[in-house]
């Protein structure tokens, strides 16, 4: 009887989900499809920031309808093919108040310099810096501009850099709970949050290092773009706050102004009949560039926590937000199959996660250099624990100078919660059979003296196996991989300097070395192959709703059908006839997938 049940609510909710979510969804991907966005003749492409950047855009066609952010990487590559677009005079950068991932910060300056240094200005907007962790990100973006405006109300409060920490150790201790963990070495100070009520002197010393190597490279770069020195860029910006007429007094923006004053001064310097695209929709009409000639460079991504399996999880209409190690690793293969890539650019944007996940993708990387492809990482904002595991035998490693790499160490344990259950209460007791360590990670208790043995064994041979992953692809002794290691996280300036890093920049620089690491003139055009290969809506709809789904099966055979050329014929002959009768086609009566 609960079968029955479960299978009638199963089949209610494939009903539910083919006769009134689908619809929709498709509707609009038919009217995106049919009335996609007409770039004028004179435009302003204007890039909004203030809704925040992911890394990289999903590979699920679904993910728009789920509210997914612009990705760094998607700004990149359209900011590209906009600077080659003769139709495309000028860009508007509307900048968050809040600060931004400093690397990916890196990254869009980087990508506004190489749109300015083809002609064309840039003006950026600012409703205000507000003193909130990494501003100064913010402001380098906005110096990169050609101009830089801030509305007369809003306030410069971009004075330094901060960073704040939560520490549960007195909390713990108070409700009784044990956080018991074994952490290599004392620079790995995630386990710090738990056990801690304040900062170590290695935990300070770490976070006080990378934070103003950070702030340095704001300080540099926007300095550089406001034609100020360093230092006396870094009296004025510590002598805030401002408001917006002292901030320009100081130089340290442009004009003050709205933003429909910006608007109508960059539709002005564009030319005659000027119009302002917004990004989104010039991105669409535009696609992802592929680039042309006859050797291929395979991009290939990866974002969030490392683990093992495949797919991503979660809402069917969302992002990713881990990498699965069967996935990723994958597609590395797939790219060495493949005879027409040359070399791989492989982007990784990650702050950790399982080492046998990451093992397993840095054999598909090994493997990719024993089949001649030579493999350059880029790292985006985290490449660091097991992001800098899987990148640390690539060819080559590309990194921005605010990435956050290294973390070269390893934690783990359990929290005992014996004590804060019994406040309540709640008795947990456990039961096992087996040797000693089965219940090991019991909560009921703390590591038995042979447990802990065993566990910090561990512990150390998984720190062993990373030096010896770094000592060999780095070409660095393991005493000295020691040394620079033991858990502690380095930014991308200060990973060159030690010799983890090889380059600074973003996937622009990476794939130039890629091509100079396969021969490939720089001046010869590639093309570009992503992998893994990009859902069908179709593919995207069966994947979602699993093999039992008779309706997502329905629907990529319409699918499959519909993308048939001679259907596609007669359904653009049948909907020019329909035109020149004056009708109009009723999607709610018969599916309309043009």
């Amino acid at each position: 009887m609960k079968q029955f049940f479960l299978t009638v609510l199963g089949v209610f909710a494939g009903l539910v989900l083919f006769l009134v979510v689908m619809p929709i969804v498709l509707i609009s991907m038919a009217v995106a499809s049919a009335s996609g966005p007409e770039t004028p003749s004179t435009g302003v492409l204007e890039l909004d920031l203030r809704e925040g950047l992911s890394d990289q855009a999903s590979s699920n066609p679904l993910a728009a309808f789920g509210g997914s952010k612009m990705s760094v990487l998607q700004v990149v590559d359209v900011l590209h093919q906009a600077s080659e677009d003769r139709s495309i005079k000028a860009l508007l950068v509307r900048l968050p108040e809040g600060g931004m991932t400093p690397a990916s910060a890196d990254e869009v300056r980087q990508a506004i310099r190489r749109f300015r240094a083809a002609g064309k200005p840039v003006l950026a907007h600012s409703q205000g810096f507000q003193p909130s962790g990494a501003v100064m990100s913010s402001y380098m973006v906005g110096a990169s501009a050609s101009e830089l405006w801030m509305q007369n109300t809003a306030s410069f409060q971009a004075t330094g850099f901060s960073s704040d920490q939560i520490f549960l150790g007195r909390a713990f201790e108070k409700y009784g709970v044990r956080a018991d963990f074994e952490q290599r070495y004392e620079y790995k100070n995630a386990v710090n949050e738990y056990t801690q009520s304040d900062f170590t002197p290695a935990h300070r010393e770490a976070m006080t290092a990378w934070m103003t190597s950070i702030y340095d490279t704001a300080l540099a770069s926007a300095a550089g773009d406001r034609k100020m020195t360093p230092a006396a860029l870094k009296t004025v910006i510590e002598a805030g706050p401002y408001t917006a007429e002292q901030a320009r007094a100081a130089r340290l923006i442009d004009k003050v102004g709205q933003v429909e004053e910006v608007e109508a001064e960059v539709k002005r310097r564009a030319g005659r009949g000027a119009e302002i695209i917004e990004f989104g929709e010039y991105a669409s009409a535009q696609g992802e560039r592929t680039g042309s000639g006859r050797n291929t460079i395979a991009i290939i991504g990866g974002e969030g926590a490392i683990v093992t399996g495949r797919g991503g999880g979660g809402s069917p209409f969302g992002a990713s937000e881990s990498i699965r190690s069967d996935d990723l690793a994958g597609a590395i293969y797939d790219a060495i199959e493949d005879k027409s890539v040359k070399a791989i650019v492989l982007r990784v944007s990650s702050p950790g996660g399982s080492p046998e996940a990451s093992e397993q993708i840095l054999a598909a990387v090994r493997a990719a250099k024993a089949a001649g492809k030579p493999v350059v990482v880029s790292m985006g904002a985290y490449a660091a624990s097991g992001g800098y595991w899987i990148s640390s035998e690539a060819t080559e490693i590309v990194a921005q100078p605010s990435t956050l790499t290294g973390s070269i160490g390893v934690f783990g344990g359990k929290f005992v919660m014996d004590g804060l259950l019994g406040r309540f209460g709640v008795d947990m007791r456990n039961l096992s059979v087996g040797g000693e360590y089965a219940d090991a990670f019991s909560p009921t208790q703390s590591f038995t003296p042979a447990q802990r043995a065993a566990f910090a064994g561990s512990m150390d041979r998984i720190y062993d196996d990373f030096i010896a992953r770094v000592s060999t692809g780095r070409k660095l002794p393991p005493a000295r991989v020691r040394e620079i290691a033991r858990g502690r996280v380095w930014t991308g300036a200060q990973a060159k300097a030690l010799g983890l890093v090889d380059h600074l920049g973003g996937v622009t620089e990476a794939i130039a070395r890629a091509k100079a690491l396969a021969n490939i003139p720089q001046t010869e055009a590639v093309r570009f192959k992503h992998f893994p290969e990009a859902q069908s809506p179709w593919e995207a709809l069966s994947a979602a709703f699993g093999v039992q789904s008779e309706a997502a099966k329905a629907l990529v055979m319409l699918g499959g059908v519909m993308a048939d050329p001679r259907i596609q014929a007669v359904t653009r002959e049948a909907r020019a006839e329909d035109m020149r009768d004056g009708g109009a086609v009723v999607l709610a009566d018969q599916p309309s997938f043009y």
